[in-house]
C-alpha cells in the first residue's frame, strides 16, 4: 500500500493518564525534519499527550540517543524517531539506512519499548518533502511524522491494556 492509499493518520485515544514522550529528531535537513515534526506534534497534542523534544546530528544518532534517555532519570511512555536520509552517490546511505533502522528495532525489542519510527529514507529531496510536509496548505494531509506519533501512542496503548 502506498502512502496514497493509507487513511490519513488521526490521534488514537489512550485510556489512563496523558503519555509522555520523547521525541527525537535528526534535523540534518531541516525543511523535512520541521515538518515531520509538525505532523508529530498535532497528533500527540490532539491525543493530549505531552512531548519533549531533543536533536541529534543525524539519523545514525537516533538510537543512540534514544537508548541515552533510557539510562536517564526521566521516565517516558514512549519515543518517536524522526529524521531523513536522502541517497548519495555512495554506499554511505545504504549503511546509515540499514543501521539506523536496525538499531531502532533493536532497542525496541530489547527494552520493549512503544517507538513511532519517522525515519525516511529516499532517493531524492522532493521525495522527502512530499512526505513531510503534508501539514502546510495544499499538502495530501499524509506525514510520516504525523504516523510516526500515532503508532506511538497505539504501541502505549497496547503496553497499557497488556499491563507492560
Amino acid at each position: 500500500m502506498s502512502t496514497e492509499d493509507a487513511a490519513l493518520p488521526a490521534a488514537p485515544r489512550i485510556d489512563g493518564p496523558p503519555p509522555h514522550l520523547l521525541i527525537v529528531r535528526a534535523p540534518y535537513y531541516r525543511e523535512v525534519a520541521d515538518g515531520l515534526l509538525r505532523g508529530a506534534e498535532r497528533i500527540l497534542r490532539a491525543s493530549g499527550a505531552t512531548f519533549e523534544l531533543i536533536d541529534v546530528a543525524g539519523a545514525y544518532e537516533l538510537p543512540q540517543a534514544i537508548r541515552l534517555a533510557l539510562r536517564g532519570a526521566r521516565r517516558f511512555d514512549g519515543y518517536v524517531a524522526l529524521g531523513c536520509v536522502v541517497k548519495g552517490e555512495t554506499d554511505h546511505y545504504d549503511h546509515i539506512c540499514r543501521e539506523t533502522i536496525a538499531g531502532l528495532m533493536q532497542l525496541s525489542l530489547q527494552f520493549g519499548l512503544a517507538l513511532g519510527q519517522g525515519v525516511l529514507t529516499v532517493h531524492r529531496l522532493d521525495q522527502a518533502l512530499a512526505r513531510s510536509g503534508a501539514d502546510l496548505p495544499g499538502g495530501n494531509g499524509h506525514n510520516k511524522g504525523a504516523e510516526a506519533a500515532a503508532a506511538a501512542l497505539v504501541q502505549i496503548g497496547l503496553a497499557r491494556r497488556l499491563g507492560a
